[in-house]
């Protein structure tokens, strides 16, 4: 499948924060340079989920949300602002990246880990909505490509036949 920025990598994410910053560290001096990279890529990726995945396909926004990127870059900024080495800020503001990453996106994900009884059973939202929401990938998905029935993601996509 393919990934955009806004995914939950947080080795893919940080490629063009950083380059930004350094070049703006660079030319300019301002310690922004993380920060307002991944302000354009938030709003570039909540324009892309929001056009191709709810107003194209119709499916669940809370299922494709982009990762929460801003925590991590302000970290970064911070460091290369404090200080002002390109190694210090490598070593220590990447660090700084990976580890606040999932911090900073856990609140928005704790909620579909609470337990529901659906049907007699005991499971999380998050397994529910993956239930009622087939992806390419998932078991429930291979299953359905073996059996072969006609059920497929393209029937909003795709014209109709007779």
């Amino acid at each position: 499948e393919a990934t955009s920025v806004g995914d939950g990598e947080p080795i893919v994410c940080i490629t063009f924060p950083a380059a930004v910053q350094a070049i703006i560290w660079e030319h300019f001096r301002l310690p922004f340079g993380a920060t307002l990279c991944v302000l354009g890529l938030i709003l570039g990726e909540w324009i892309n989920r929001y056009f191709n995945f709810w107003g194209w396909t119709y499916f669940p926004i809370n299922f494709v949300f982009p990762a929460i990127l801003l925590p991590s870059a302000i970290l970064l900024d911070t460091t290369s602002l404090l200080t002002g080495s390109y190694l210090a800020t490598a070593v220590f503001g990447a660090t700084a990246w990976g580890l606040i990453f999932y911090p900073s996106n856990w609140p928005i994900i704790a909620g579909l880990h609470q337990p529901v009884e659906y049907h007699g059973m005991l499971m999380s939202l998050a397994d529910i909505a993956g239930y009622n929401y087939v992806r390419t990938g998932t078991p429930e998905y291979i299953r359905m490509i073996e059996k072969g029935t006609l059920r497929t993601f393209g029937k909003d996509v795709a014209p109709e036949g007779r």
